[in-house]
């Protein structure tokens, strides 16, 4: 869940945040003609947080029957729940039923049995996506389920994936996308874990949930709003301070910059004064068919925006997913992308056109493997279903970002008004601007979770963008800060490789640690209670 101007909302994602999305690129709105300077640079506004965008690549898993033969087979199985429509009226719709997708891995779950207390439940708050993608993008849990015996569960959020509660007029107007709201998602969570608890008739196993980007903003407001089911949350690289002015409005832009800036100077200069080169070479029908052949697109290029766009969204989403280990979370990368990146640009000669080594820095993000032939530049859709997001960002998760002059993208500015208008336009409705700060808090959070939250993790990298927007200093003794240095989104849920540097087996083993403490002081509890 990017800027080149001011806000933007039919927001999917190109190839986020903050989440992706929960972040870069909006699909474009109409243009006027190449040549219309005037009205050619579109709006933008904060993407998805990003979900998986290249295959699923399922984590192997040993055989329940113990036979220690491993398979790739997909990790889970699929069930459907039936949901409500709507947790907080009485009207005559909102007892109508939908399907809501949640998948299920006891594969390491310590069942009851003998006396014996169940094992937990580890539940993934899913994102504004298909859980699927969530799930084999979330190995942390399955590598740490064994050591806990713990059931896995992963749940979809309403309005994604096959969790569509009209069908496929889900996104027919406001009238059914007024039902897409995060607090119904987090109503829709508490009802399913509770009714599956029920289910397998462990009413008092501990619960704790998990969340990255979007998902893992859930995951810490389900544990404030719902501490009767949830007794813990982990939330990852989760910008619950990226509203209203808690948070500086040019951070995350700013914070994209510095990666690239610290592997070369060089390097970021070159992606600054890229910008105003494409678009007076793009300001007629002559040059952009010569940027069409440059950027080898599928078709010739319309806009020139969408150019701008396809780097923008290149460079943005490089930056959050900088792991240290080659991943294929939005597209299959190298180790440290964007050192990758800069390296490709520092390599050209001396005068080389300023055009060929931004493009051949960006083509790394979209073809690290070598086998797209050429690029779809315009007109991308969006098989993974994550376009309700721009819903959301049309009426709560309205999170202000601009651009300042000292980042290597071009200034722009935010205004509420404009989105507003551009809401307006897209949907029908006007965002509600604070009301996320209202319904879960976010200003003084350090003074005011101090004397009533407990056992969240917050986990952020500060080579990812979104952990400007993030808890990074603990707030009480259980309400952790867990900060990397060289982290990127959500690193720790990545599943575990040998090539993992300390600082994430470090970071790692310190969740194991916390969440094994609240699970201890959980059952004691519970233990002492049943005396």
């Amino acid at each position: 869940m990017a800027p080149r101007a001011t806000s933007s909302l039919h927001a999917v994602i190109p190839a986020l945040l903050l989440v992706l999305v929960l972040l870069a690129a909006s699909a474009p709105a109409p243009a006027a003609a190449a040549g219309d300077s005037s009205k050619r640079r579109r709006s933008r506004t904060p993407s998805p947080f990003p979900a998986g965008l290249a295959p699923p690549r399922y984590p192997v898993v040993p055989a329940a029957d113990g036979s220690g033969n491993a398979t790739a087979a997909k990790p889970f199985t699929a069930h459907y729940f039936p949901q409500e429509l709507d947790h907080f009226t009485f009207t005559p719709n909102a007892s109508r039923v939908f399907y809501q997708k949640y998948l299920l891995n006891d594969t390491f779950w310590r069942k009851p049995a003998g006396g014996a207390a169940a094992g937990p439940l580890f539940v993934y708050t899913g994102n504004e996506g298909d859980i699927e993608w969530f799930a084999t993008n979330t190995g942390f849990m399955f590598d740490i389920a064994p050591q806990f015996g713990a059931l896995l569960v992963f749940i979809e959020h309403r309005f994604y994936g096959e969790s569509m509660p009209f069908g496929n007029d889900s996104y027919k107007s406001a009238d059914t996308l007024g039902y897409l709201t995060s607090t119904q998602a987090l109503a829709d969570f508490a009802i399913l874990i509770t009714s599956l608890k029920s289910n397998l008739s462990v009413p008092d196993a501990p619960v704790v949930v998990f969340g990255g980007s979007y998902g893992g903003m859930l995951a810490s407001w389900f544990r404030l709003k719902y501490p009767h089911v949830a007794m813990g949350a982990v939330a990852a690289s989760a910008p619950i301070l990226q509203f209203d002015d808690i948070t500086h409005w040019s951070s995350f832009y700013d914070a994209v910059s510095e990666d690239f800036m610290s592997e070369s100077l060089n390097c970021f200069t070159v992606i600054k004064s890229v910008w105003d080169v494409l678009d007076i070479r793009g300001s007629n029908a002559t040059g952009l068919l010569e940027l069409s052949k440059t950027f080898r697109a599928c078709k010739t290029v319309q806009y020139v925006d969408s150019l701008s766009n396809w780097m923008w969204t290149a460079f943005t989403y490089t930056a959050m997913t900088d792991y240290p280990t080659p991943a294929n979370f939005l597209e299959n990368l190298p180790a440290y992308p964007v050192k990758e990146m800069c390296k490709i640009i520092d390599a050209f000669p001396a005068g080389a056109d300023v055009i060929d080594k931004a493009f051949a820095a960006a083509s790394l993000y979209y073809n690290y493997t070598g086998d797209q032939k050429c690029f779809k530049v315009e007109g991308g859709d969006d098989p993974h279903g994550l376009s309700g997001w721009g819903w959301q960002a049309c009426t709560e998760m309205i999170m202000p970002m601009n651009v300042s002059s000292e980042s290597m993208f071009p200034p722009s500015g935010f205004s509420y008004e404009e989105r507003s208008e551009e809401c307006v336009e897209s949907y029908g409705v006007r965002p509600r601007d604070h009301w996320i700060t209202t319904e879960y808090g976010g200003t003084k959070i350090y003074q005011v979770l101090k004397r009533f939250g407990s056992n969240i993790i917050f986990s952020n990298g500060m080579r990812d963008p979104w952990s400007r927007g993030g808890v990074l200093k603990n707030i009480s003794s259980s309400i952790i800060a867990l900060v990397t240095e060289e982290g990127a989104h959500h690193l720790d849920f990545r599943s575990a490789t040998k090539e993992d540097p300390d600082w994430v087996v470090e970071q790692r083993r310190q969740e194991v640690e916390i969440i094994q403490g609240w699970i201890d002081q959980y059952n004691q509890d519970t233990a002492e209670m049943s005396q």
